[in-house]
């Protein structure tokens, strides 16, 4: 038996007589090599860059030994290398032959030993050291060697069919040596492995036979394993790909059968055939028809591959999926459309009358088409969803699509087929959607679409809502004449400013003005408060809030004209009593005025009151949002010159009103009970909060020509009182707009008492009224009925 010992304390083999040629050197030049060990058995060609190592292999080819010593090291690359990177042990190798090639060395070497560096004679390049060999140790008949190489032998032969490499490397070795040399065998069967270069070094260093045999066995059995691994997985892949390849033949041996037989058709005529099934369950119009056939004809001859074939087949599918001729009957009932209007809405009841008579004449006409209606109103007062119920009365489908921000044309009346991934426009999409021809479409923001160089869509929009030209719609993808006449049209905005005046013309113009507290109250109840329990998981009786606390919500958290801040609120509360309830809280949760803190932050709107006193009035304006009231604010500065300072970032327009009622009021004062002097020698500030928020508009010249006269006569206003009213330099009082949001912005303050234009009675009369009820209105047509009201004596 041989016997173990730690290669570091095993000498080398005496006692033999050695061959000249088998002589080796003490000095020994070194070649690092990063990627794995090399073993005695091999020869094998070796890549070195040129640069660094060509003196070294020149400088020992030169020697009569002819031998290099190859060491791996620690680092990943060869470069700036110190000796504590290199391992202790290593092989000796015989170079055979070299050969150059630009920036490489090819270099064919042959293990011969093991060594072990004693000792660096040279620590930098070429690095050079003094060396203790390691003969090949014989082999024994006794111990567990022979078992071990048979095992090894046995492991290899299972690696051959697994990989194909395996066997031209065993052949090459078998033509060096014999399997009866074990030292030699497990030193090849080590360098077959693809185990971590750490491991191959342990395997190196280990000199002792049967404890290097044991390792490269065990390394072999990794090495197994992990290429059935590999091989199971590759022939689950290529089962799947047989798979795959067999049931794409029998497919195609199928089709080929079935055309033999006359029972089936290739893709073409397949898809040719469904467009024909189509054409026929369609009323098309004549040039409808002869297009279509002429596409039919042409895409009967062209090559499925070719560009022109799917651009065809497109159109074609577009032009067949088309509801052409193909109408809803409308369901107008009168009494379920204002049933249905009702159920999804509270309040709005001058809408749904306006909207009942526009069905009404519908009903007498035979059909609902050739209007166009537009409603305007703050954001969240139910405009999209008024649309939504209109065509749910009408027993139509209902389509909507934003036309805010659309800046191309070409999104209304499409793209021209030349170009790449060309489309319809919006509309001829929304019919194809909806299946009818008649369908109702609502363009949502129409006040905010754009225009660019790519086109005005606002101009496009001229020709799909006239009721004259749209029977003829040309969309620029068809390229053929498609009716929309029967389509109803619903648009919506916030202010109509910002519509271009042709465009307005051919609508029926219905205003949504916001929602006064009580209906807020019944909305929330009603609609609001179930919509956020069933979206938060809660059921019935789970969660209770009182009347107080939704009309403190209304007061201190939503008082905008419409409902959304309203609805959020109502989901923070609702999500919170869900939180309550998992952690173990007993339904039902109860919230009230008292403890609503508890469930959203602090009031984002604090009790407001109109500011009363000399010089100061109250105002009632339109926003794009809803009504507010302004407080405009007079005072004298100084009396050493004459004129007059505007604040309040007002715009053109108001700041002319403010100078037109400076004129009148300083032009008039006798008449109005003023000093005559007052304004002859005053510098007057006039001021309209907040001084954050630009204002403009015309309806302010009857609030501050007001204020100018509190100023000058040094009185206040007795009672609680808001106006609105354009003044001429003559005094007249002109007719304002937005007469439903400011009254609605009064009762909201609690101000009982409102002056408004003679010219706006009927615009007044005209509210609902649950809006009129309570307020005291007076109208006026000149400035002097104005003067007498806010000072009687």
């Amino acid at each position: 038996m041989t016997t173990k010992s730690d290669p570091e304390s095993t000498p080398p083999s005496s006692g033999t007589l050695a061959r000249a040629g088998d002589v080796l050197p003490t000095t020994l030049p070194i070649v690092p090599i990063t990627n794995r060990p090399f073993f005695p058995a091999q020869a094998i060609p070796l890549v070195l860059d040129r640069e660094p190592w060509s003196s070294t292999i020149i400088a020992a080819t030169e020697t009569p030994h002819k031998v290099v010593g190859l060491v791996l090291v620690r680092k990943d690359e060869a470069e700036n290398l110190v000796t504590d990177d290199f391992y202790e042990m290593g092989t000796v190798c015989r170079i055979h032959k070299v050969a150059q090639s630009e920036d490489k060395l090819q270099v064919f070497v042959e293990g011969l030993q093991r060594f072990r560096i004693d000792q660096w004679l040279s620590s930098e390049r070429p690095f050079a050291v003094r060396a203790r060999y390691f003969p090949e140790p014989e082999a024994s008949e006794g111990g567990d060697i022979k078992a071990y190489s048979v095992a090894v032998i046995n492991t290899i032969k299972e690696l051959l069919p697994l990989n194909p490499l395996y066997g031209e490397e065993l052949k090459f070795f078998l033509t060096r040596f014999g399997p009866d040399q074990p030292s030699r065998l497990s030193d090849f069967a080590a360098s077959l492995t693809t185990a971590s270069k750490e491991e191959l070094q342990d395997v190196l260093r280990t000199v002792d036979l049967e404890p290097r045999l044991e390792k490269v066995l065990f390394l072999l059995k990794k090495e197994l394993d992990l290429a059935k691994t590999q091989a199971r997985i590759s022939e689950r892949v290529e089962e799947k790909i047989n798979e795959q390849q067999r049931q794409f033949f029998l497919r195609e041996q199928l089709k080929a059968i079935q055309k033999e037989l006359g029972i089936a058709k290739d893709d073409r005529t397949a898809e040719i055939d469904v467009f024909r099934e189509r054409i026929a369950a369609l009323s098309l119009p004549d040039p409808a028809r002869k297009r279509i056939d002429e596409e039919v004809q042409k895409m009967a001859v062209l090559e499925m591959g070719s560009p022109e074939y799917a651009v065809t087949r497109n159109y074609l599918e577009w032009l067949t999926l088309l509801p052409w001729g193909r109408y809803s009957t409308d369901k107008i009932d009168l009494k379920q459309a204002r049933a249905i209007l009702d159920r999804d809405h509270d309040g709005l009841d001058d809408v749904k009358d306006r909207i009942i008579e526009f069905l009404a004449v519908g009903v007498m006409k035979g059909q609902v088409a050739g209007s166009i209606l537009l409603l305007v109103g703050p954001p969240g007062v139910g405009k999209t969803s008024i649309g939504r119920s209109i065509a749910t009365s009408l027993g139509r489908t209902f389509y909507r699509f934003s036309v805010g921000g659309m800046r191309d044309e070409a999104e209304i009346k499409g793209h021209r087929r030349t170009y790449i991934g060309a489309m319809p426009g919006k509309f001829i999409q929304a019919i194809r959607e909806a299946g009818v021809a008649n369908p109702v479409i609502m363009l949502d923001e129409i006040d905010k679409i754009g225009s660019s160089y790519q086109g005005n869509p606002a101009s496009a929009l001229l020709e799909v809502l006239d009721p004259e030209q749209n029977v003829d719609f040309l969309d620029h993808y068809l390229d053929l004449r498609f009716d929309l006449s029967k389509v109803l049209f619903i648009c919506t905005a916030n202010q109509l400013d910002t519509i271009p005046q042709p465009l307005l013309d051919r609508m029926e113009v219905i205003r949504l003005a916001g929602y006064i507290a009580g209906e807020k109250m019944a909305i929330a109840r009603h609609h609001l408060l179930p919509k956020q329990m069933d979206k938060v998981g809660l059921k019935r009786g789970q969660l209770r809030i009182e009347d107080g606390a939704i009309r403190e919500i209304i007061e201190g958290y939503a008082r905008e004209a419409g409902v959304r801040g309203l609805e959020k609120m109502l989901g923070s509360i609702a999500r919170k009593a869900v939180v309550a309830l998992i952690n173990g809280k007993k339904p039902p949760i109860k919230v009230t005025a008292r403890n609503l803190g508890d469930y959203l932050d602090r009031p984002v709107f604090q009790p407001v009151r109109p500011l009363r006193g000399v010089g100061i009035v109250t105002g009632l304006a339109w926003t794009p949002l809803g009504g507010a009231t302004l407080d405009v604010e007079a005072t004298r500065v100084h009396r050493s010159a004459r004129g007059i300072k505007i604040t309040g970032q007002l715009g053109d327009v108001m700041r002319e009103s403010a100078e037109i009622a400076y004129s009148y009021i300083s032009s008039h004062c006798k008449q109005y009970g003023c000093p005559e002097n007052f304004f002859d020698k005053a510098s007057l500030h006039l001021h309209v909060p907040a001084g954050a928020i630009p204002k403009d508009g015309p309806s302010a010249g009857v609030t501050i020509a007001s204020a100018l006269l509190s100023l000058a006569r040094g009185k206040r206003i007795a009672r609680p009182l808001a106006m609105t009213g354009e003044i001429t330099l003559t005094g007249h009082v002109l007719p304002v707009g937005g007469i439903r949001e400011k009254v609605i912005a009064a009762r909201r303050v609690k101000i009982p008492e409102i002056i408004i234009p003679e010219a706006n009675r009927g615009d007044f009369e005209e509210l609902p009224e649950h809006v009129r009820k309570g307020l005291v209105v007076h109208y006026a047509k000149h400035y002097r009925d104005v003067a007498a009201l806010i000072f009687p004596e």
